[in-house]
Formats: C-alpha cells, structure tokens, sequence
C-alpha cells in the first residue's frame, strides 16, 4: 500500500480491539494507538489521587488536575508495540486491572477528559497511517476515516476472554465480577451523553464471537485491501 489510511476500529469492552488493532499496524507499518489505555491512564491516576474510589468521585477535582496529566506512548521493541507513560512512568501494567476497569467508564463519561484526549489522538493521526481502537473514533475522532470497523460479541464470551487474561496475569478474579464488569461498562458506553459508544454509520460490523484471532486477521486485512484498491 503506497498510500496509507487510517484505520478505526471502535467496539465494546474486551472484543479484541486492541489484539487486531495492533496485528493490523505491524503487519502494515502503521502506528497503533490504544485510546483505551489513555482512558485508563487517567483513571489510574485519579485512583492514585483519591479523585475516585468506591463511594467517591470528585469530578471538579480530576477536570482542575488535567493540565497536570501527560501521557505519551514510546515503542517498546522488545513487545513490538508501544506501551503508555503516565507523566513519565510506564503504567501499561498497572492499567489492565479489573479494579482500574471498574472505574474507567465513569471517567470517559467527563466531558472535559474526553475533549482532552480527542485532541491528543486527533494529532496523532494527522498524516494517516494510523490504526486506532476505542469508542468513539469512527465516531467522533476521524470521521473521515478510510476504513471504520466495529467490533462485537456477546457479553459472556468478552467476560470468558478477559476472565482468562486476567487469571494468567495472576490477579484473583472471579468469572461473575468479570461479567458484571462487562455489563456495567457497556451500559455506560453506550449511555453516557457525550460520545456515547455506536456504530458509525459507514462502519463494518465484525462480530468476532466464533472467530480465532487470525481468521479475524485474515477477514479484516482483506478489507484493507479492498479499501486500498479504491484510492
């Protein structure tokens, strides 16, 4: 492909959008960025803060603390992708918790965070050949997207998927916390006012429930294709 695009791929929690988003900008030389992570970055952080916990949510404070939260991704060679530093630090562990995952959709909801973030992406992806993976970013982030998927399945295989990977990870988990999990966030993508989690209307549905990871590969890199075809 002389002439690269850029790549969105939206979907709900734990559908694999980062695994494909990811075969996708290595195969193809592209940058991969996981807004994901940026999401869970500063909810990390307002965790860290006491900004937000179980029975507390100081919104005020984390939109009067934005200007003091830098993120930035830097290429990790060894795992051939990039990983996210929270002003400085390298937090990529310590963002893939459940605990973290149980806040993460209240924190996408500030519209002030999001504004925030949008932004960083935006510029991220403004000379294409970029492949991104989120919520909102057929949506919202590039609209004009050269290709926008969105990535399905039902909440007990996404609950089953993240279930295993956090196991292995050693963290003490239950299937049951998992799911509820899945379900809170989908309802509060989906709900929330700004930038709520839909299909664009130019995006392709991927339901990804009886597919392996490399027949999701095969079937979406034959999309690229087709799309690079028509330039």
């Amino acid at each position: 492909m002389d002439k690269k695009i850029t790549i969105a791929i939206d979907g709900f929690s734990s559908t694999g959008k980062s695994t494909l988003a990811k075969q996708l900008a290595k195969y193809l030389g592209y940058i991969y960025v996981d807004t994901g992570a940026m999401y869970r970055a500063v909810t990390f952080y307002a965790m860290e803060h006491d900004i937000i916990s179980e029975n507390h949510f100081d919104k005020k404070s984390l939109i009067e603390k934005l200007p003091k939260i830098s993120l930035q991704f830097l290429f990790n060679p060894d795992l051939g992708f990039a990983e996210i530093y929270l002003n400085e630090k390298n937090v990529e562990t310590e963002i893939r918790t459940l605990a973290v995952s149980n806040f993460v959709s209240k924190i996408a909801e500030i519209s002030e965070v999001r504004a925030k973030l949008v932004e960083q992406q935006q510029q991220m992806g403004k000379n294409k050949g970029i492949v991104m993976d989120g919520r909102d970013i057929g949506t919202v982030v590039f609209t004009d997207a050269e290709l926008k998927l969105f990535m399905t399945a039902s909440p007990e295989t996404r609950a089953k998927r993240r279930y295993d990977e956090l196991i292995e990870k050693g963290q003490e988990v239950t299937y049951e916390e998992v799911l509820k999990n899945v379900q809170e966030r989908d309802y509060i993508d989906t709900h929330r006012e700004d930038s709520p989690l839909t299909k664009a209307a130019d995006a392709i549905e991927i339901d990804n429930s009886h597919l392996s990871i490399q027949e999701q590969f095969d079937k979406v890199l034959e999309l690229v294709n087709t799309v690079a075809k028509t330039l």
